[in-house]
């Protein structure tokens, strides 16, 4: 399986979205300070992801959101986060 997910820093309330093929090691190195973009942010809390079948979907749904498009402002309302 392959994820795309959504994080948000507890220390800044800023989002992260991104995609892999194993979620709770990508959700550790995180956590751990091993992403270049994340560590500065540490702790994040896992607030959702979904599962794919296929790379090239995970993929295509994390730009969708990362543009903060339609797409993300969605999954804001669905998640009942207000921006």
């Amino acid at each position: 399986m392959f994820y795309t997910y959504v994080l948000q820093s507890e220390k800044t309330g800023k989002f992260y979205i991104g995609s892999t093929n194993n979620l709770k090691r990508r959700f550790s190195e995180h956590n751990a300070g091993q992403s270049t973009y994340t560590k500065t942010a540490r702790p994040w809390v896992l607030i959702y992801y979904e599962a794919y079948q296929a790379l090239l979907l995970a993929r295509r749904r994390e730009q969708a959101l990362k543009k903060r498009a339609k797409a993300w402002q969605e999954l804001l309302k669905r998640l009942e986060i207000e921006r």
